[in-house]
């Protein structure tokens, strides 16, 4: 009887596939110039900075939010129905539209244009932003939605998302503020006050 070679190709791929992801990851967080910026994509930048003027929010942190949402794919429909680059729900989107002035019927279609996902998406942050004492319980609204993050705040779950008990939102809302920081370090010339 003979035995199985240690090094046998079923147990070789699994480590192979580990070290390649591995190397990509390294390479997307500390590799070229052109590597980290082809990770994390940067499009839109006019209407970023436009909507972020509008709302005195910091343009890096939109441009994180909208890669942790849909990887700046504008097109993009969640499962759950949430729409374009910064995932709007389409019923949040036609409220915060109204208050924003942006008129006409706010549709799926509609949210796929990327200055209209965004002037939402913006306002919509920006709402939140000030309804919260924190950048943290902000994010964390915008992921979860403020419904339930005000549940867990009035259950007394947490008072900051950071230590709360809800791994997505919290894994979300770090991804977030690390994304962030890592665009003002990619792209330190793309919006011209910040």
């Amino acid at each position: 009887m003979s035995r199985e070679h240690p090094l046998a190709l079923h147990r070789a791929v699994p480590v192979i596939v580990i070290f390649v992801l591995g190397a990509v990851l390294l390479l997307a967080l500390r590799g070229p110039l052109w590597w980290q910026r082809a990770y994390h994509p940067l499009r839109y930048t006019t209407a970023i900075e436009s909507a972020a003027d509008r709302h005195k929010l910091d343009p890096y942190l939109i441009a994180a939010v909208i890669n942790a949402e849909s990887g700046f794919d504008r097109s993009q429909v969640s499962h759950a129905g949430a729409v374009g680059l910064m995932q709007l729900m389409p019923s949040t989107a036609e409220e915060v539209a109204t208050a924003e002035g942006i008129a006409g019927a706010i549709d799926t279609e509609r949210l796929k244009d990327a200055d209209v996902n965004i002037a939402i998406g913006t306002r919509h942050l920006a709402d939140l932003l000030g309804k919260y004492d924190d950048t943290e319980t902000a994010l964390a609204a915008y992921n979860a939605g403020s419904g339930n993050v005000d549940r867990w705040i009035t259950e007394g779950k947490t008072t900051t998302l950071t230590v709360a008990q809800f791994p997505e939102t919290r894994v979300y809302v770090e991804r977030v503020l690390a994304e962030q920081a890592r665009y003002r370090e990619l792209y330190p010339e793309a919006f011209g006050g910040s």
